[in-house]
């Protein structure tokens, strides 16, 4: 209890430092977004401060940040573009790590919305139809931890299928027969290099 205690008092700086039994548990941690990144999210890790030691816990805090992805999904370059817009420098937010990969940490990350109201932007991600959920790996040791989460990603990205949000918007009428035309076209030169081809082998 007492080793747990310090950890959470302890700033984590990189994927190695946090302990095996808080991502095997998904303890939520909170960090202040440094920057967004192409697959993800740079944050500072901010430890629970205890008033008493604040200023010895500042002697102790090392510098640097942790590389963060969001577990579950892969992002289109759109769902990239939202994040950026959502997320500015120095934004807080709480990450729950669940499996680390290299110096990345997979976690969810949920962003505060005012009082006590706060989104998971894995789930966000998916309900616009900026993304498709994909298999949560490293929860094979806590499977109802692994279930719940993965149908929470499932069910946002089944709702932005009902409703055609982002990548599962229905085609219009111009576009079917744009990619139709185009469609043709790459046959109709595929035909004719396969012609060419055979033409080359009677000679």
């Amino acid at each position: 209890m007492f080793a747990r205690s310090i950890r959470l008092i302890t700033k984590f700086t990189n994927a190695v430092e946090i302990p095996d039994n808080f991502i095997e548990k998904g303890i939520k941690l909170r960090g202040r977004v440094h920057r967004v990144m192409e697959n993800g999210l740079e944050v500072e890790h901010i430890p629970i401060t205890l008033p008493i030691i604040s200023s010895l816990q500042r002697r102790w805090q090392s510098n640097g940040h942790l590389m963060i992805r969001l577990a579950g999904l892969q992002m289109t370059d759109e769902g990239k573009t939202w994040l950026r817009e959502q997320i500015k420098p120095s934004r807080v937010v709480w990450f729950q790590p669940l499996r680390r990969a290299n110096s990345f940490i997979d976690c969810i990350v949920r962003l505060n919305k005012g009082g006590f109201f706060s989104v998971s932007l894995n789930e966000e991600i998916l309900r616009k139809g900026l993304g498709r959920a994909v298999s949560i790996e490293g929860l094979h040791s806590n499977p109802k931890l692994y279930w719940k989460l993965q149908t929470r990603l499932l069910k946002a990205e089944l709702k932005a299928l009902k409703k055609g949000e982002g990548i599962w918007k229905e085609p219009t009428l111009f576009e079917r027969i744009s990619n139709n035309l185009q469609n043709s076209k790459i046959l109709h030169n595929l035909h004719n290099l396969i012609s060419w081809v055979r033409s080359l082998r009677k000679k």
